[in-house]
């Protein structure tokens, strides 16, 4: 077997690796490059490989630098199945699509300056038309369990906590000479983060790809990094000021919404007191929505939350913009606001537009609250620029600009070693990944220091490496008594579930608008249908 990485070596961004077996191809995600123009432009790269024979597809989850080079990947002819988990499949028709109106925005706006100049035109990365081919060929899974995209090959996606639906990746790869099991951390998050689970430990491996973002970091706790967060909106609004968080669409705008949800109902503050919050972008919005929809996959506190009646993305003074007339409306009258906004590196979106009128203002602040990769907007503020230009513009720095680094979605050093720890069969190597040097090298030296015999990898970009079956590995398939109590035991879950909705089917069915009940019904007849396609597949 052999692996040659892609992208995501190096840095943080356009992770994408190539396995080839004797008796298949595959890719583990394929993700747009993001970040400054050297970064971007690696994006318009020819392949190295023939789209048209790629097997199949398996993302880890729905970040764009994991996902967004799959539209161009179906438009050069790639024709296969791309295996994920159902939250994934949800999250990245919202964020493919997006994609794809950037590309072809971005490629309007350069054509007219290259017309001006008397230069030949450009297509765009892909269209809205490639994206939506693309989606198609999704085919979404559960956590868990076993799925065969070839015959020699074996699947199952293990929970990442990185964002919803964000999974490891353990593979079961047969060849001549025997079976072999790659695991593949996808982006690892933090334990005890709000509504998705702790990310999974993982029994065995023979060789292992994992990613480095914060591979020399410790973060702050998520306590702190909130307590902290509000310390600064409090301030900056009794200066009259205004708070600007560029925060990703997908995860993380959705953490900044239940915490805050959860702070004001305990606070129980007067509802002058109550800051207005706006949600500022149309994807983030509907990630939320996407968000509720998978309600099944959120950890305990998150679904008691919800038994209770409660829902963590709405609280009284939170506001979603419904247009960019009511976007425009922030910046005509000043009073004391939080805004959230897209992007989460301030590379594009309606961000921009928020930190051209703020950032100039000595009493606003501007709040990062996750990973500035090198070259963008997010990075050159926090390196202390005292001007940026914004759609033409010089615009001097005067904000107060912080870092709350505690939100983060990556797994930071201590996190990532007791990752590894939890291995009971240690991987042969370990292949470094996603990750800068200045991350992914300390994490290396770790690793290598803590487990002898280890071998610790940093491939470079296009590197292809060739992995053989380990002699001493030991490869157990599934056993029916494990794989029958997991049965038994998600058998037992669901009827609960079902005891659930009756015990909240005569109060729900009062409060229920038109609209609503139409929803409800189409659900409940999908439950029914589920369970019809159950008694079929188990016969009488």
């Amino acid at each position: 077997m052999k692996i040659t990485f892609m992208g995501g070596t190096g840095m943080v961004t356009g992770s994408s690796y190539l396995v080839e077996t004797e008796h298949c191809t595959f890719l583990l995600d394929y993700g747009l490059y993001q970040g400054g123009k050297e970064e971007e432009a690696l994006n318009l790269e020819e392949t190295t490989f023939n789209p048209a024979e790629i097997d199949f597809v398996i993302l880890s989850h729905a970040h764009i630098d994991h996902s967004g080079r799959l539209p161009l990947l179906v438009k050069q002819g790639y024709t296969g199945p791309i295996y994920t988990t159902k939250p994934t499949a949800d999250l990245s028709e919202i964020m493919l699509l997006d994609s794809a109106k950037i590309q072809e925005q971005d490629v309007e706006w350069e054509n007219k300056r290259r017309k001006r100049s008397g230069k030949p035109t450009i297509e765009p990365l892909y269209t809205t038309p490639d994206a939506e081919r693309a989606l198609r060929h999704f085919v979404p899974q559960f956590y868990n369990t076993q799925v065969y995209p070839h015959e020699t090959v074996r699947l199952r996606f293990q929970d990442a906590g990185h964002i919803l639906g964000s999974a490891i990746v353990e593979l079961w790869i047969t060849e001549s000479e025997g079976t072999m099991k790659l695991v593949f951390s996808g982006d690892l998050g933090m334990p005890d983060k709000p509504i998705i689970r702790d990310p999974s430990y993982i029994e065995s491996a023979d060789y292992l790809l994992m990613e480095s973002t914060y591979g020399n970091t410790v973060h702050e706790s998520q306590t702190e990094a909130f307590t902290r967060l509000m310390q600064i909106i409090t301030e900056t609004a009794h200066k009259n000021g205004t708070v600007v968080i560029p925060a990703f669409s997908v995860g993380r705008t959705q953490e900044l919404i239940y915490e805050m949800n959860e702070w004001y109902e305990n606070a129980h503050l007067p509802e002058e007191q109550r800051i207005p919050v706006y949600v500022d972008s149309p994807m983030a919005t509907r990630a939320t929505e996407a968000f509720c929809q998978n309600s099944i996959f959120y950890d305990d506190e998150a679904q008691a939350l919800i038994r209770s009646g409660d829902n963590p993305f709405a609280f009284q003074n939170l506001h979603f913009t419904k247009d960019v007339e009511e976007s425009k409306m922030l910046h005509k009258n000043n009073f004391p606001r939080v805004i959230i906004s897209a992007s989460g590196m301030a590379t594009a979106g309606r961000v921009r537009h928020h930190l051209k009128h703020n950032l100039w203002r000595e009493n606003s602040a501007v709040v990062f609250v996750g990973y500035q990769a090198e070259g963008t907007l997010g990075r050159i503020l926090l390196d202390g620029t005292d001007e940026v230009k914004l759609f033409g513009e010089e615009i001097a720095v005067k904000a107060h600009i912080e870092n709350v680094d505690g939100f983060s979605g990556h797994a930071d050093q201590p996190m990532l070693l007791d990752w590894v720890d939890h291995f009971q069969r240690k991987p042969k190597k370990v292949f470094l990944v996603h990750g800068e040097a200045d991350e992914m090298m300390p994490l290396a030296d770790k690793l290598r220091e803590r487990y002898d015999g280890m071998e610790v990898l940093t491939p470079r970009r296009f590197e292809t490496v060739e992995l053989r079956v380990p002699k001493d590995s030991v490869i157990r398939q599934p056993d029916p008594e494990t794989l029958k109590k997991e049965l038994e035991m998600q058998y037992e879950q669901v009827l609960a579930d079902m005891g659930g909705i009756r015990s909240i089917r005569e109060e729900v069915a009062k409060e229920l608008t038109p609209v609503e009940y139409e929803a409800m019904r189409q659900k409940l007849m999908q439950i029914q249908a589920d369970i019809m396609d159950v008694k079929m597949l188990i016969g009488d």
